[in-house]
């Protein structure tokens, strides 16, 4: 087994960057989120986690991105651009340019093409030529979803549908104003999140990011690679992830996503993989796999069935997958997505790499004495959560408890005279696990209108803002305080 990773005791924020202040929209990348890392430094903290920053669909969801690799333009902000001289007036997004701004976009590149110096377009044509191997492919891939008015990929004519790579090189040729343009914005979502990056570093904090194990099946990811995932010559999956039926649900989840043709990736030598990690590596410090348990084995759903319920169990890519990136890029700072039913097989895995799983308080008041969220049963090689995106704030969650599990909870607790968002706050900050992470909303001590969002919901999700003065106040003493108390403060 391998030493975790982990070894010091920190303290970390979950805050998505759309959820930034921002007067003309989302967040973005911009001064709010300069200001936000001033105020972690400040607090104590040291990591900020964030979602998935992939390019989203128009339900914004950052877990069912158009691409593994491209960035989500919707975060590029206009200070930046307008600081660049790229646009000249305050720039004023509007919904209907959400999630992508393309018509900010637009006059960026108008003004780029005229007016960029030879250094800019050096720059530029530089970050087009290191990313090479999605990059081309990602832009003639929105370019053409563009032009069949935003349908799936897999509902074009079938000319472009089963586009190789000759025809996309075609095809970028008769569309090449388009490609420039959509690689023009991934361009300067990169240069706008390095310069963030670096801000970071120079506080002390460190970046951690989020991976989904699978991907949208509208993707650049599938049309691009589509030997390496279980779809059919229509492109249809013939196979979907999900998980079975269990007490929250009685039919399982049937997720969608098309599984990957495992046997095909490794016979590759898991050069997608490999290249999938190394681009979330060049925006972050460290990374959740979600769904972790996946890799060891997944639940394969016939593509048409309507629910999970007629899967069954198959055998993941386990070591042979890790040890094949590990010998690409090296030692991974991966954190798994430990929750739900875990087998001693999974845990096995995680353990020989030295990821560290989570722990989430929430989850810690119910079951038997065995149960992993519980305080008193954290482990060192783990992050503790008082919830996490996808739970209710923790003032939320306590609010909807009756009276029986409210009083379990504080018996958990030792009875603390802390309002339960703070006594949670608290827990998690004095938690054995060496990482804790806090939902912003958690910390602020907001309520179920502050929630991120809901699975198995469509609306209402991942649209929540911080309030605009929080980040330009001095942090509470308390909760630097906590962090110092909990042994987490950056040495």
């Amino acid at each position: 087994m391998t030493a975790c990773w982990l070894q010091q005791r920190r303290a970390g924020v979950l805050l998505h960057p759309t959820s930034l202040p921002n007067r003309d929209g989302q967040g973005d990348l911009g001064p709010a989120a300069h200001r936000f890392v001033d105020y972690l430094a400040a607090a104590g903290f040291s990591v900020w986690q964030m979602l998935p920053v992939g390019p989203v669909h128009d339900d914004r969801s950052p877990y069912l991105p158009r691409s593994s690799f491209a960035g989500h333009t919707g975060l590029i902000s206009p200070a930046g651009l307008r600081d660049q001289g790229l646009i000249d007036t305050p720039a004023t997004t509007g919904a209907d340019d959400l999630p992508e701004r393309r018509g900010m976009l637009t006059r960026a590149w108008r003004v780029f093409q005229h007016d960029a110096d030879a250094a800019a377009r050096s720059r530029f044509e530089r970050f087009v030529a290191s990313h090479a191997s999605w990059l081309p492919d990602y832009a003639l891939f929105r370019t053409l979803g563009l032009h069949y008015e935003d349908r799936p990929w897999f509902q074009w004519p079938t000319q472009e549908r089963t586009a190789d790579q000759g025809a996309r090189e075609r095809l970028r040729r008769q569309y090449a104003e388009e490609v420039d343009f959509e690689c023009f914005g991934q361009y300067l979502f990169f240069e706008q999140w390095a310069r963030l990056h670096a801000h970071a570093r120079s506080r002390g904090i460190e970046l951690f990011g989020d991976l989904p194990i699978y991907v949208a099946h509208d993707s650049s990811d599938v049309w691009c690679r589509p030997q390496y995932f279980m779809i059919d010559a229509s492109g249809q999956p013939e196979e979907v992830a999900g998980v079975p039926p269990d007490a929250f649900a009685e039919t399982g989840q049937r997720w969608g996503n098309p599984l990957y043709d495992w046997q095909r990736l490794e016979a590759d030598g898991q050069r997608w993989w490999i290249e999938r990690f190394r681009g979330q590596y060049e925006l972050f410090d460290m990374l959740r796999v979600d769904h972790f348990r996946g890799f060891e084995s997944y639940w394969a759903i016939p593509g048409d069935a309507p629910t999970a319920e007629s899967g069954r169990w198959r055998p993941g890519p386990g070591r042979n997958l890790f040890d094949r990136v590990i010998a690409g890029l090296g030692k991974l700072r991966l954190v798994a997505e430990d929750l739900g039913s875990i087998t001693p097989e999974v845990d096995t895995l995680r353990r020989h790499y030295g990821f560290p799983g989570m722990r989430v308080l929430q989850f810690g008041f119910e079951g038997g004495a065995d149960n992993p969220h519980r305080p008193a049963n954290h482990i060192e090689d783990a992050v503790a959560y008082t919830g996490t995106h996808d739970n209710d704030t923790t003032l939320g969650w306590w609010q909807a408890l009756d009276e029986t599990r409210q009083r379990r909870v504080l018996d958990h607790l030792g009875h603390p005279d802390l309002p339960i968002d703070r006594a949670l706050v608290q827990a998690a900050l004095s938690s054995v696990c060496r990482l804790a992470v806090l939902p912003m909303q958690d910390l602020l001590g907001l309520g179920a209108e502050a929630r991120m969002n809901t699975p198995g919901t469509a609306r209402g999700n991942w649209s929540w803002q911080l309030d605009e003065g929080v980040i330009d106040a001095d942090p509470e003493p308390w909760i630097r305080h906590q962090i110092e108390d909990g042994g987490r403060l950056p040495s």
